[in-house]
């Protein structure tokens, strides 16, 4: 201790002292050691500190000189760009086209993107003259790889429905039926057809209407509805009534698929051929 009349407690002992109750006597400083504290300055505070060892300054980095500008090169040479063939028009003159023509115009069609998937075009089979012609929603794709439509269960339940009503695809002149699709190409995947892809094929399939010049349409499905009625009613609210399309009488029925998902609706379908078989015997 520097004075010799003191002695230096800490807080811990300060408090045992004051909770025992002892008092603790400081003696006052003598006037020579307090002149002798007020006589030392800053500076000899500092001095007595001690040496703090100070950063030596940073050393100013040399500019870096800039890199030389590399020596222009020669342009290189434009890919080729390949000509997108999808989105053009349709041909000219599809009101005017024979059959051949019409099939080989559909088979080549680029005028949505529907092309770019086509394996075949699904065109139609049957009797090219027949009193019936069937239209058809698209299926997908199995359509697409045979190049027909209705295909699978859906094929051979359509079959069916027309034998009951003494009809078959594979018929000539009377009997005969001629079956196609409201769309040319098949779709991706599962989705639905768009209204502009249905607008896009209706001039091929009003060609093919114009060139069988049926005596009935069996539209079945309801976006070959679409396209023929240009209506988005409800089935329910279009079945079971005589239409027309081009003056010819139309009939609204269930597709194939739906009537293999409900049982039910197939006496509904069942009423619908006999409506449309009574259009045609007039």
């Amino acid at each position: 201790m520097s004075d010799p009349t003191r002695f230096d407690l800490d807080d811990r002992q300060r408090a045992m002292l004051a909770e025992m109750g002892v008092r603790v006597w400081w003696p006052k400083r003598t006037a020579e050691a307090q002149a002798q504290v007020q006589a030392e300055t800053p500076v000899q505070a500092l001095a007595a500190a001690p040496d703090v060892a100070l950063p030596a300054s940073a050393p100013v980095a040399s500019p870096v000189p800039r890199p030389a500008a590399p020596a222009p090169t020669a342009a290189a040479a434009p890919m080729p760009v390949t000509e997108v063939l999808v989105g053009q028009p349709l041909a000219e003159g599809v009101d005017q086209m024979d059959w051949a023509a019409l099939q080989a115009t559909v088979a080549s069609c680029r005028a949505c993107d529907l092309c770019a998937n086509r394996q075949q075009a699904v065109f139609g089979v049957g009797d090219v003259q027949a009193d019936w012609l069937v239209i058809g929603d698209p299926q997908v794709e199995t359509e697409g790889q045979h190049g027909e439509p209705f295909v699978g269960q859906a094929r051979q339940l359509l079959d069916n429905m027309l034998k009951a009503v003494g009809l078959s695809r594979d018929t000539k002149g009377e009997g005969g039926v001629y079956i196609t699709s409201s769309l040319k190409c098949r779709l991706p995947g599962s989705r639905n057809p768009s209204p502009q892809e249905l607008a896009t094929c209706a001039p091929y399939l009003a060609r093919q209407v114009a060139l069988v010049k049926p005596k009935v349409i069996l539209v079945m499905g309801r976006f070959s509805i679409q396209a023929v009625l240009q209506s988005t009613e409800p089935l329910g609210k279009l079945r079971g009534q005589v239409h027309s399309y081009q003056g010819v009488p139309v009939v609204a029925t269930y597709h194939p698929d739906t009537l293999l998902r409900s049982l039910p609706d197939k006496a509904k379908a069942w009423a619908d051929l006999v409506l449309a078989l009574k259009t045609v015997r007039g």
